[in-house]
């Protein structure tokens, strides 16, 4: 049984933990985030870290790793193996052929430059994050170029574990 607090919950932290429900899904422990893209009030797709369906995970099959550059020029180790939770939200509209056209996205940490383009390309129009993402200053920049609202709602870089 879950524990409900008597004090009524903001919209944003109402949405933010429906986002810690769907990171719980993840399927890689490198990352473990999820996303979800609301309109209107209304959730209308989900995501979380994980391979694209029929295809090994990384708690099944181990971790696909490769020396990544970022987007803005540093080395690090990445798992290739899974898509983004916010990949995974916006192809699950795509799929379902739901627009997400003016929606908020709620997202564990700011998106990463890859995500952060594809959410200005889909229309989304406000993004709301637990917290920053370690690399997270061309995403940001990109937000405020094509007038994407960020709002981040703890101010410290997301720790997670195999980081």
């Amino acid at each position: 049984m879950c524990k409900v607090s008597s004090k009524r919950l903001s919209w944003d932290k109402y949405f933010m933990t429906i986002v810690g429900a769907a990171a719980g899904r993840a399927t890689c422990d490198r990352g473990r985030s999820g996303a979800i893209i609301v309109k209107d009030k209304r959730i209308i797709a989900t995501g979380y870290v994980g391979s694209p369906p029929g295809l090994p995970h990384c708690d099944e099959d181990g971790h696909l790793i490769r020396e990544v550059i970022n987007e803005e020029g540093k080395k690090s180790m990445h798992c290739i193996r899974t898509l983004h939770a916010e990949q995974n939200a916006i192809l699950q509209a795509a799929r379902y052929g739901v627009s997400i056209n003016g929606a908020t996205l709620y997202c564990t940490m700011t998106p990463c430059f890859n995500c952060a383009k594809m959410i200005v390309a889909v229309g989304v129009k406000r993004v709301v994050v637990g917290g920053r993402y370690h690399a997270d200053g061309l995403s940001v920049e990109l937000f405020n170029v094509a007038g994407v609202k960020l709002d981040i709602l703890e101010d410290a870089v997301v720790k997670y574990d195999n980081q």
